[in-house]
């Protein structure tokens, strides 16, 4: 099995990397690196390298920063990228959170929603085209398997244009069943859950302990104080409409209208938000890696689902995760084509979705707002229209919960100008596929 890993720099080039060489059946493979950062690149491959000999596999480690050079007969494609700079400090990031807040909208993390979401996705989207067009043609068998943000839109944009199947990957379902589990008491392995919604706005629309509905014990929990105050909007979004919803209180703030005008909790998120920087080692924990294992040789898995799929998909062994895929009668209340977030089963054949049918209708109504800008948003990546880019702003719940039209047209214009050559690609228009 050959995997390449766009964007290894980050820290799924090393984590990821581990993880496939954790299960047997992948640990001959040939693990291919690649990024526009040679030192991060060196760093990576010399790491996994020494994981390699320290574990005594037969594996191999490659790397490139020219991603032609390790595509050739990919049977995977891991995309992990940020487009333009840093992905939670410095420029671009700083414009598409600073120019929002000064026309009064606070973002908390900026990465998928809000105007800086779809700024993020602009200047991304035409760079992961150019990786599908390349990854077409020089591993047709491969799948994509992305983890880049805006999940939706960006996973919505690879399958309408990529010629291999593409699925987004995310850990916000494995992290929100784990913290149910301990928010109630209840040992991981006994609990059961059935997830679907959006990217970041999936809905545990069944969890269980031992087979019998365990709700009521997570509503019985969230009246305890320490309880509560560990996920305070997840949770009164929770007594609110019936349904706990897999995002962090920190983001789950951006998906909807109501805490742009809760300041004192908003700044709060904003502030750990400012950190991640130096949280490198709690970014890692979040993945299912206890900081003291972040950086050993030892096979220490993640609960990341790539190297579960890549497995199922080489031994025939089915495995179940939940992936971001496109809604053909997923989701019955949520728009056909839009991108939504699953339980998926995967084995040789590929990726199988299941149906799920209707969502609650308050949670499909969130949902709904939020797929509204990101069809705008694919719109304007695969057209290159600027005026859909535009509609995609105006149109998200934080925006028209502060802005007039007027005020909102400004910010969009000011955020424009300041991307700069990031949004070359918008220059010319294309027309509409057929």
């Amino acid at each position: 099995m050959k995997a390449v890993i766009i964007g290894a720099g980050s820290g799924f080039g090393s984590r990821l990397s581990v993880d496939i060489l954790s299960r047997e059946p992948l640990q001959a493979s040939t693990i291919a690196l690649c990024d526009i950062d040679a030192k991060k690149l060196e760093t990576v491959q010399a790491y996994v390298q020494k994981v390699i000999d320290g574990n005594k596999l037969p594996a191999a480690v490659t790397a490139s920063t020219d991603r032609k050079e390790v595509l050739r007969d990919a049977d995977f494609v891991v995309i992990a990228v940020s487009i333009g700079g840093p992905a939670y400090y410095g420029k671009p990031y700083e414009f598409e959170m600073g120019i929002p807040k000064k026309y009064g909208i606070t973002q908390t993390v900026g990465d998928t929603v809000g105007a800086g979401g779809v700024f993020r996705a602009l200047r991304t989207g035409p760079e992961l085209l150019a990786m599908a067009e390349d990854i077409s043609r020089l591993a047709p068998n491969a799948m994509i398997l992305n983890y880049t943000n805006p999940m939706a839109i960006l996973t919505w944009v690879l399958n309408a244009r990529a010629g291999v199947p593409a699925v987004g990957l995310c850990h916000s379902v494995q992290g929100t069943s784990k913290f149910l589990a301990d928010c109630i008491g209840v040992p991981y392995p006994e609990v059961g859950y059935w997830v679907a919604g959006i990217n970041h706005m999936a809905w545990v629309l069944k969890y269980t302990h031992k087979g019998k509905d365990a709700y009521p014990l997570i509503f019985k929990a969230a009246k305890k104080p320490e309880i509560f105050a560990r996920q305070p909007i997840r949770f009164e979004i929770m007594q609110e409409f019936g349904y706990f919803v897999t995002e962090s209180s920190r983001h789950m703030s951006e998906y909807v209208p109501w805490y742009q005008h809760e300041q004192d909790v908003m700044q709060s998120f904003v502030k750990t938000t400012k950190g991640v920087k130096e949280r490198r080692q709690a970014w890692f924990e979040d993945m299912g890696v206890k900081a003291s294992q972040a950086e050993s040789i030892a096979l220490h898995r993640s609960h990341e689902y790539a190297s579960g799929i890549m497995e199922a998909v080489v031994t025939n062994a089915p495995m179940r995760f939940n992936g971001n895929v496109l809604n053909h009668g997923l989701i019955s209340n949520l728009p056909a084509g839009c991108c939504v977030e699953v339980p998926c089963l995967t084995d040789r054949e590929g990726v199988h979705p299941c149906q799920v049918g209707d969502l609650p209708p308050p949670c499909a109504a969130m949902c709904r707002a939020n797929v509204a800008v990101q069809e705008l948003t694919v719109k304007a990546i695969l057209e290159r229209d600027r005026n859909a880019a535009y509609h995609a702003v105006l149109l998200d719940p934080s925006v028209g919960a502060v802005l007039t039209l007027k005020q909102a047209r400004r910010m969009f214009e000011e955020m424009w100008r300041r991307e700069g050559s990031l949004l070359d690609a918008y220059k010319t228009r294309l027309r509409r596929s057929a």
